[in-house]
């Protein structure tokens, strides 16, 4: 190899060199750039705000939340000791299902007869089965332990889908509640099961699966008109082994309405003499009370309803147009300060979204904010923040539509029961953020009404005070509610005049237009 070879050898040697170290730079600070773009994303404190006080956070809440709860739960069970209240009698009363025993006025525990349908033996027997025969509770705490979890993710993702309650709320609520750990964990009751089934049939209804919705609902109570069948038909199925052997006794004993209560139990009627609170009159009252209740919001239901499915249908047809849009956009994204007309010409192609449809979703947007009490969130840099170029219009926000008519229709229940014991507790508990953010109260109204509510339900043994401030948190809360549902239908009915009103100025419009260009015909002939 002579000198001259050497030298290009050297010389490509030192090349390869330097542009390794140009690549290694490079990589460097493409990576401090992603650091920094994550920096100015994640750590700072308008991001912390979003997170504690937007309820577009939720979805990100929920992993926090529920990872803390599982640490929670785990230390409750490890460290705080079992009481056994009805775990034994449920155990009892399944052994004598399956040990043959059909006839329900025969299936007793300790605590006293079997009161509950079918679903109920079914669920328990399994429990019965698992953990040895009910002997081992550590097992079926840690079972109880995951259905909290899993309802806990259900509510979260309703709360996420509606954006209506802000996330350190929720946070609130489920870390302080010492209560409703304790009905899950610490005392087995069976009340948590039914509401698991019925979280799971809400969060199909809103993602509109209304056969399955119906199914677990059913499970855990019933649904609307059209569905009933469907319901009535889970009931039947469930109930066949004990209809077709002793069918009075299964229907007296599971669905006995007259059923009294023991006052010694009791969290709301404690200021109640006992026969007055045992007297069928009092209880005919109560009964007469929550018809009333209901009816009145039977128009205001059919107006929720009818808006939601509405919405629904809107966002079929938005939806699409919104895909392509946001596709058109990552395909050409303009570079920094430059606005060229090839990209004028792609977003105002055929497809683009009309200005009527842009003013609906503008509109419906800040309706949705009113609604919520939300304020408008302050413009971001489209530079600053690439990835939020996308158009979006988060439709899901729609069901706080469908979810009010439950909410409060249980709500109602709870208010008008005729007994409320520890364990009915979860009945509403994780509705109660959702219903006082749905009042027009002040914030520390709000938190004054959670707060109370809570403080009556670890006050044990019930007092008189402690049962009387429910019932004054109740009322103030169902009060609240009604004003806004009724605002709410008023709005309505005007929207709806106003649409009419222009629809026949439309129409007529269109006639004058007609008619003169009749006119003008007849005029050139």
């Amino acid at each position: 190899m002579n000198y001259k070879d050497k030298e290009q050898k050297k010389e490509e040697y030192v090349a390869d060199k330097v542009m390794a170290l140009i690549r290694a730079v490079s990589n460097k600070s493409n990576s401090e750039n992603v650091i920094l773009q994550f920096y100015r994303k994640f750590i700072n404190f308008e991001y912390v705000k979003f997170l504690i006080f937007d309820p577009a956070a939720l979805p990100i809440i929920t992993i926090f939340i529920l990872l803390v709860e599982l640490i929670l739960n785990v230390f409750v069970i490890e460290k705080v000791p079992y009481t056994e209240i009805d775990w034994k009698a449920y155990m009892q009363e399944c052994e004598g299902f399956l040990n043959g025993t059909t006839n329900y006025a025969l299936l007793k525990g300790d605590t006293g007869p079997l009161v509950y349908p079918a679903g109920f033996v079914y669920i328990y027997s399994i429990l019965y089965y698992v953990t040895s025969h009910g002997q081992n509770i550590h097992l079926a705490q840690y079972i109880f332990g995951v259905i909290y979890l899993l309802q806990l993710w259900l509510v979260l993702r309703l709360y996420s889908k509606s954006r209506k309650v802000p996330p350190y709320v929720l946070i609130i609520s489920a870390f302080t509640s010492y209560r409703i750990h304790s009905i899950y964990v610490l005392r087995l009751f069976n009340d948590p099961i039914a509401i698991l089934f019925l979280y799971a049939s809400l969060n199909l209804f809103v993602d509109r699966y209304w056969f399955w919705g119906s199914i677990f609902y059913s499970l855990g109570w019933f649904k609307t008109i059209e569905q009933l069948f469907v319901c009535a038909g889970v009931q039947l199925i469930l109930g066949a082994p004990f209809l077709f052997t002793y069918p009075i006794e299964y229907l007296k004993s599971s669905f006995d309405l007259g059923r009294v209560f023991d006052h010694k139990w009791t969290v709301n009627y404690r200021f109640l003499p006992k026969p007055i609170f045992e007297n069928k009159y009092f209880h005919l009252t109560l009964l007469v009370m929550h018809l009333l209740m209901l009816f009145m919001l039977v128009k205001p239901t059919m107006t929720y309803f009818q808006n939601y499915v509405r919405l629904r249908e809107l966002e079929k047809q938005f939806q699409p147009q919104l895909d392509k849009q946001n596709t058109r956009i990552r395909q050409t994204k303009p570079k920094k300060n430059k606005k060229s007309r090839s990209s004028k010409q792609q977003v105002e192609s055929k497809d683009e979204l009309t200005r009527d449809q842009q003013a609906f979703i503008k509109s419906f947007e800040k309706s949705l904010q009113r609604t919520s009490g939300l304020k408008e969130r302050k413009k971001i840099d489209p530079e600053e923040r690439p990835d939020q170029q996308n158009l979006a219009i988060h439709f899901d926000q729609c069901t706080q539509l469908a979810l009010m008519p439950f909410f409060i229709t249980n709500f109602i229940g709870v208010v008008c029961a005729r007994s409320l014991h520890y364990q009915f507790y979860v009945w509403y508990f994780h509705s109660l953020p959702y219903l006082a953010w749905s009042t027009p109260y002040s914030l520390g109204t709000r938190y004054l009404l959670l707060g109370l509510i809570e403080f009556c339900w670890n006050t044990y043994p019930s007092t008189d005070f402690s049962s009387i401030t429910l019932h004054l948190c109740h009322f103030v809360l169902l009060g609240g509610l009604g004003y806004n549902v009724y605002k709410t239908l008023y709005q309505s009915n005007i929207s709806q005049r106003q649409d009419e009103k222009a629809n026949e100025s439309i129409d007529d419009n269109q006639l004058n237009g007609s008619i003169s260009l009749e006119k003008s015909k007849m005029k050139n002939n």
